[in-house]
């Protein structure tokens, strides 16, 4: 005897609701995606630039060569034929060449380090100091252009003032540099991002001498005058990127947890 069953598929109706269910679902699951998305831009463009600085110090002692990093000049486009990406160059012919850097092409070098519409909006060469940053120190600020002029002098090439190039010696030290991040759009200028901004800051810091690096998004006004009158100098030394503001317990216990590793 044969068995017979019988299979009741979906009408248009059921096909129709689940449809609508589905779409109502993703509606409310999109905008924060998305959000989440645009968010995790800045740090992982923070990550990939100090990828892109540990590769070129390495390098720097595995050829025996001096590398740079620099950004474009507003004459001319990076590797990936915008003026957002870092640009890697050697000095690979010192002797018969001595200061003239030429593009590495290696893949390496050519990735994408900035993510979209994430851009530097300056780098600073030297150890960060409070009173720089609060713009306090007028001897800084003269040092710095004094250094911006004695690159150029050497390397017989002009430079934006916001972007000197960072080069690495052949032991892999360099200069302290701190890189600016931000994700706001390029009509915003460095000048506007105070801490009012709805715009993500963030700064990757190297340590010139022990090529160190850490990510730490800008400090506010507040911290900047707290580690101002404590004396501190306003390095981390570790990856901080939280939004709440630093206490004097949060920084001690920062220095601490950083002098254990």
């Amino acid at each position: 005897m044969k068995s017979s069953s019988q299979h009741r598929g979906f009408s248009l109706l059921e096909i129709l609701l689940v449809t609508g269910l589905l779409a109502i679902v993703m509606a409310m699951v999109m905008p924060s995606l998305t959000n989440d998305f645009f968010r995790a831009q800045l740090p992982e463009s923070a990550r990939q630039m100090r990828a892109l600085i540990q590769l070129t110090r390495a390098n720097a002692m595995i050829d025996g060569c001096r590398y740079r990093i620099r950004f474009p000049r507003d004459d001319e486009l990076d590797g990936r034929g915008s003026q957002r990406q870092p640009v890697v160059e050697v000095e690979d012919r010192p002797l018969e060449f001595p200061e003239q850097f030429r593009p590495v092409l290696a893949a390496w070098a050519q990735d994408k380090t900035l993510l979209r519409d994430i851009r530097c909006v300056k780098v600073r060469l030297g150890k960060p100091t409070v009173d720089q940053l609060l713009g306090q120190d007028e001897l800084a600020l003269e040092l710095e252009d004094e250094r911006l002029e004695d690159i150029e002098d050497t390397a017989g090439e002009s430079y934006e003032e916001e972007f000197p190039p960072l080069v690495f010696d052949t032991d892999g030290t360099s200069e302290w540099a701190t890189f600016l991040l931000t994700d706001a759009p390029v009509e915003v200028s460095l000048e506007d991002l105070d801490d009012e901004t709805k715009f993500g800051r963030l700064e990757v810091i190297l340590d010139g001498l022990t090529g160190l690096a850490w990510l730490q998004r800008t400090l506010y006004i507040e911290e900047l005058e707290m580690m101002q009158e404590h004396g501190w100098p306003p390095v981390l030394r570790k990856d901080f990127l939280q939004a709440q503001k630093l206490t004097e317990d949060n920084v001690l216990e920062i220095r601490e947890a950083s002098v254990r590793r």
